[in-house]
Parts: C-alpha cells; sequence; structure tokens
C-alpha cells in the first residue's frame, strides 16, 4: 500500500485531549495550523499565505507523551501518514484530513526543550508449568469449559455414548 507521508510544522491550535478507546488503548488529538509565508519584493515586505489546519492523532505511548509535553500554542513538527475519513453529519457526507503521527517534537528552531526518557514497565506475563517444567494446557479457562472433555475409553477410540466426545470445540 502506498501511504501518503507528510511532515508539518506550526503552532498546536488547541489544547491535546486524550481519550481511551474500548480495547483500553490511550489516543490523543489536536490540531496543527501551518502558515507558509513569502516576501513580496513590489511590497518589500513579507504576506501570509493562507493557514493550513491539520488534525493529528497520536496512538498508544507515543498519545500519553503527547498529552504530558505539548500545549497549545507552542511549535511543534509532525510527521506521519496522512489520510482522509468520512462521517456524515445530518445526513450529509463530510470528509476529514488527518496525520496519524509518527513522531511529534518541539521545532527547536524557536525555543528549547528538554527531553526525559519514560520507561514503562512490560505487562506482567505468569506462565503456568507443570510437574515436568512445561507450559500447562489451560485451554479449559479460555474455552470456557466446565470440566475436561473425556478422552475416551483406554483402547483410544471415542466413548460413542458421550455426546460431548464429538461436539465442536
Amino acid at each position: 500500500m502506498n501511504d501518503t507521508m507528510m511532515t508539518i510544522v506550526g503552532n498546536v491550535v488547541d489544547q491535546p485531549r486524550t481519550r481511551e478507546t474500548k480495547n483500553g488503548h490511550k489516543v490523543t488529538n489536536f490540531r496543527v495550523a501551518s502558515t507558509s509565508r513569502r516576501y513580496d519584493r513590489e511590497q518589500e515586505r513579507y504576506i501570509d499565505n493562507a493557514t493550513l489546519f491539520v488534525n493529528v492523532t497520536c496512538w498508544r505511548a507515543m498519545a500519553e507523551n503527547v498529552d504530558q509535553s505539548v500545549r497549545k500554542g507552542q511549535p511543534v513538527i509532525v510527521t506521519g501518514r496522512y489520510y482522509t475519513r468520512e462521517y456524515t453529519v445530518n445526513e450529509q457526507v463530510r470528509t476529514s484530513y488527518e496525520l496519524e503521527a509518527n513522531a511529534v517534537g518541539h521545532d527547536l528552531s524557536r525555543g528549547t526543550s528538554k527531553f526525559d526518557r519514560v520507561y514503562r514497565a512490560a505487562p506482567t506475563v505468569t506462565i503456568t508449568v507443570d510437574d515436568q517444567g512445561i507450559p500447562a494446557d489451560e485451554s479449559d479457562h479460555w474455552l470456557d469449559l466446565a470440566e475436561p472433555v473425556p478422552t475416551g475409553t483406554d483402547t483410544g477410540e471415542p466413548d460413542l455414548s458421550d455426546p460431548r466426545e464429538f461436539s465442536a470445540v
């Protein structure tokens, strides 16, 4: 897939808003305004062109870092995947252009910044082992089985009198 990558340099227009999705992922949204300038030789002064406003979306750890670091009015540089999203308001289809950020930083040509690395603990994983040190089969818990499925008779043949023997799991 060919993604459209874009880098924008501008000012944060509004205070970044952070929320959590149903799956527990953090997402932070804010807007950046970028106004290009050109020098007009006839008037001997700089002229501002139209302002470009871009909605920026940051996910997971970056969302938390942006929430703690970026404030309204600050100069930033944002790079990421530029895409369109359609939505409906009062039965009218509208289009929104958004930048899904890969990197966000302060524009150091216009000020200073202090960087603090964030170390987040990895989630704790517990693995139950059997007597021989092999990871135990705990699929009964995942499949919500009240009791283990019978394995049949001693000959290895299925027990034809037990309907659970043939149920699809």
